[in-house]
């Protein structure tokens, strides 16, 4: 019995003793430059990724405790220089607004959602746990923050800006999809996104599965409406036919490609404004007669779905 005794204890002194297992890295700033009094660069560790991915900030030179705007990019997630910083009046706009405009930098070819499988280009995506539960409390800690946040999302990112607010119920006050497609499982859009991803030598195979597969349907804005009552909503596109929006210099050569992309958006677009209108879903539907996929267009929606959605819901200006 002694000795069953003497066993028992060191057992349990060997337990107490032993170091605790470690614990998985919080999400958590690991770096920050500052390129002006109104635009900084906050790189933030990802444990969902295992990657640190950076983030254009904006925010008023005053500062202060301010609602948060995720702004997220397009194709290529701005890896390539390509987004609202260089490419739209967006800093300008939001120089003196009252908000923390926080614009991820990655992403490409993601659709900001959580892939099913590793890719061996693209790695691991794992972007919707990023943005919905490590991002935000680390964005709030850092900058301060009244946690009233909103959603954007332009072209490849519009539609699944609409998803994140689905998928994350209560964490976004206002949503908005800027010359997207909120409509994926529509077979003309799941032929376009596979041909977007794959044309780029990955395999969208990889994100939801086949064409048809349930997680198509499952991260379709238009076919979970009702998800979104009490969201402010906004979608926006236009027909594809260049108009003055655009901005178009005289003499260019048309932009023929992206008035395909514009028209195709605005098919899914107008999917979304159907499914809204059936669920009872209060939403800021904005499809122009004229408007080519440009920037110039994304910057003047984006101004549009600023006032009508996003900064009442945010209770700002």
């Amino acid at each position: 019995m002694r000795l069953v005794f003497v066993i028992v204890v060191a057992v349990v002194a060997a337990l107490l003793g032993a170091p605790a297992a470690t614990a998985a890295e919080p999400a958590r700033v690991v770096g920050v430059r500052q390129l002006s009094p109104t635009h900084s660069v906050v790189d933030v560790y990802s444990p969902a990724m295992n990657r640190v991915v950076p983030n254009d900030v904006l925010r008023p030179a005053r500062g202060g405790s301010l609602p948060t705007l995720y702004l997220l990019n397009g194709a290529l997630g701005n890896e390539d220089g390509v987004g609202w910083i260089n490419n739209s009046g967006a800093p300008a706009f939001f120089a003196d607004k009252n908000v923390t405009v926080v614009l991820p930098i990655g992403g490409r070819l993601s659709f900001y959602t959580d892939w099913l499988a590793d890719d061996p280009i693209l790695g691991s995506n794992k972007w919707q746990t990023y943005l919905t539960q490590e991002l935000p409390g680390v964005m709030d800690q850092h900058f301060g923050s009244t946690r009233r946040n909103a959603v954007a999302g332009v072209s490849m990112s519009g539609g699944p800006a609409l998803d994140l607010a689905v998928q994350a119920p209560g964490l976004y006050r206002a949503a908005a999809s800027i010359s997207g497609c909120p409509a994926s499982s529509n077979p003309l859009a799941q032929a376009a996104i596979s041909i977007m991803i794959g044309g780029a030598l990955n395999n969208p195979f990889n994100m939801w599965g086949p064409p048809g597969a349930p997680a198509w349907a499952q991260h379709d804005p238009s076919l979970h409406a009702d998800r979104l009552r009490g969201t402010a909503v906004y979608a926006g596109s236009a027909s594809g036919v260049p108009g003055p929006v655009d901005r178009i210099p005289p003499g260019s050569i048309p932009p023929f490609g992206g008035a395909a992309v514009e028209a195709m958006v605005n098919t899914c677009t107008g999917i979304f404004a159907d499914a809204v209108r059936r669920a009872g879903v209060p939403a800021t539907i904005s499809m122009r007669g004229e408007g080519s996929h440009s920037w110039a267009l994304f910057e003047d929606q984006l101004k549009e779905a600023w006032g009508t959605t996003i900064a009442p819901a945010l209770g700002t200006r």
